[in-house]
């Protein structure tokens, strides 16, 4: 029984040492850092919305990260990697009619260190019809050589 509670106390330190050390490292962003990592972030969503309404899925898609490893989560999905994002996409919104007009409402934009920043908003779909749909996601941005980039994409309707 002691060897027990001793070893559970030697992994409960463990733990809190890793755990404390591994926050030490990530350095945080603030003040004017924070206001620029918000600015470009906002950048590439109005990008992402204009692209969209002018019916350019390929334009849209430079807000991703062109990489294997991005992940976009909707309804019972994942789909990973840019390039099958880019045709599921395009699949689902192979017209302009299917598009229709986007925009982005609710926006919190969350700066989490230099490098990753979260998004917590609103979308809605706007059809010539007079159809909407809508519904929220959460984005993570990772700051790449290319500036922001989403690299994580939960979206729900």
């Amino acid at each position: 029984m002691n060897k027990r509670l001793l070893l559970n106390g030697v992994l409960l330190a463990a733990a809190t040492a890793f755990s404390q050390a591994g926050c030490a490292t990530m350095p945080e962003a603030t003040g004017a850092d924070n206001d620029k990592h918000v600015a470009g972030v906002r950048a590439v969503l109005d990008a992402q919305v204009a692209a969209w309404n002018r019916g350019d899925i390929e334009e849209f898609m430079k807000g991703y990260e062109r990489a294997d490893g991005i992940v976009f989560v909707s309804g019972d999905s994942v789909t990973r990697g840019w390039q099958t994002v880019f045709e599921r996409y395009k699949k689902n919104y192979d017209s302009r009619e299917k598009m229709g007009t986007l925009a982005f409402s609710e926006l919190e934009i969350k700066p989490l260190s230099p490098f990753y920043t979260t998004v917590v908003g609103r979308w809605q779909l706007t059809r010539a019809s007079g159809e909407t749909s809508h519904g929220r996601f959460t984005l993570i941005f990772r700051r790449t050589a290319e500036g922001w980039r989403i690299v994580h994409d939960h979206t729900s309707s």
